[in-house]
């Protein structure tokens, strides 16, 4: 294994844990700033807002940069935006705090993968875009729950102060590791955008949205839907966490594994077991086996969809990947948002704390519905499945996708 795959993977830890750690502190965050849980969801779905965004502008800001320099770069803004955090005063602060911290992350999954896809042979390359995501799930297994425990018995600032040290230790291993080829920049903002031509580009970031969206929908409230619903005491969250990160390393692997050998029918089905896992889910949440059995479940076919998804998108946008990589990272917080977004208005609609797993499956059949449209067009190597090339030629795309 490249020594890069493992300097980027580290660096995946430190951000996912800021994104996912939030999470399992809702309650604790809401009540230091006297705030309602559906206000206190804006510290996931502004920290997903503003990955969307960094993931567009700062992509498109650094395409004719090195890309190592460039990851060196976005881990110090990733830096300072925990620290902001730590010191946070009110809510609007820890609110700016979280903003900064996420203008770094959809750019550093996005040059990431594409760096990570540079460093090992074609028929490994979602393979290893799922190693550099291996820090990310790892963030989940070990990061949040102990994160969780410590904020929860230092304070939740405690937990921030951590990641703000994990995200130096990082910066340094980015520093060390990531060798200089395979970082060059790409041509220029024209060619990287002359990949969204391709129709298969939207629809896989439109699957990425509806996807990611249905399992946030569903997990974004789950401390709320764990104690007030399936009856365990808030000092288990963290451990039940867990089971939900050691269900995303697990399905991010396998969905790895899945996407290099059929990429499109490997999400189809993945898909369609997420949506049956969060229908389980709602209507067993009473039950704490269920509940665990759940859990597991939910993170391992909710995380399997990633590695496909963002293989699948620089696959269609293979002449100039970078800022196209970089929209798919945007789009899976976009979905994190609506998924937030969506749960919290249930949930204030006083539907219980089930509902936002019933939204999260419905925004889940969307999204399985356009990805089986996506594969058939892919396979018929309709017009859907053209890409352009830097120099304006159109190439068909997708017959081997499938």
């Amino acid at each position: 294994m490249p020594a890069g795959l493992i300097a980027l993977a580290l660096g995946g830890f430190g951000i996912g844990l800021t994104e996912f750690v939030i999470m399992g502190l809702l309650p604790e965050v809401a009540a230091d700033f006297q705030v309602s849980e559906a206000a206190a969801g804006w510290f996931i779905s502004g920290y997903a807002l503003s990955v969307t965004v960094g993931a567009l502008l700062v992509t498109a800001a650094v395409t004719r940069l090195p890309r190592k320099p460039v990851l060196v770069g976005l881990l110090v803004l990733f830096i300072a935006g925990n620290f902001l955090s730590a010191i946070a005063d009110s809510y609007t602060a820890m609110l700016v705090g979280r903003i900064v911290a996420a203008l770094c992350h959809g750019a550093f999954f996005g040059i990431g993968s594409v760096v990570a896809a540079s460093l090992v042979p074609a028929h490994k390359k979602a393979g290893a875009i799922a190693i550099m995501f291996t820090g990310l799930t790892a963030a989940n297994v070990l990061g949040v729950p102990f994160g969780t425990l410590l904020g929860q018995n230092f304070g939740w600032r405690s937990t921030f102060w951590a990641i703000t040290i994990i995200g130096v230790i990082a910066l340094v291993g980015i520093a060390l590791m990531v060798p200089k080829a395979g970082t060059e920049p790409t041509k220029g903002l024209r060619s990287e955008l002359g990949a969204f031509r391709s129709g298969q580009v939207w629809l896989s970031i439109i699957v990425t949205i509806l996807g990611f969206g249905g399992m946030f929908g569903a997990f974004t409230y789950i401390a709320f839907t764990l104690t007030e619903v399936s009856g365990f005491e808030s000092s288990a969250v963290p451990w039940l966490l867990v089971l939900f990160g050691g269900g995303l390393f697990v399905g991010n692997f396998l969905g790895g594994k899945a996407a290099d050998r059929a990429l499109d029918k490997s999400l189809v089905v993945i898909l369609a077991g997420l949506v049956a896992v969060l229908v389980f889910f709602a209507l067993t949440a009473s039950s704490s086996i269920a509940t665990l059995v759940s859990l597991a479940l939910m993170g391992g076919f909710g995380f399997a969809t990633v590695p496909g998804l963002q293989m699948r998108v620089m696959h269609f946008a293979s002449t100039a990947p970078t800022l196209a990589s970089g929209a798919n990272i945007g789009a899976f917080n976009l979905g994190n948002a609506l998924g937030a977004w969506l749960g919290g208005v249930t949930i204030t609609a006083g539907l219980g704390y089930t509902s936002p797993i019933w939204a999260g499956a419905g925004i889940t059949v969307a999204a399985l519905l356009v990805m089986v449209f996506a594969a058939a067009a892919a396979k018929r190597g309709g017009v859907a499945t053209i890409a352009a090339t830097p120099d304006g030629e159109r190439e068909p795309r997708g017959a081997t996708v499938a």
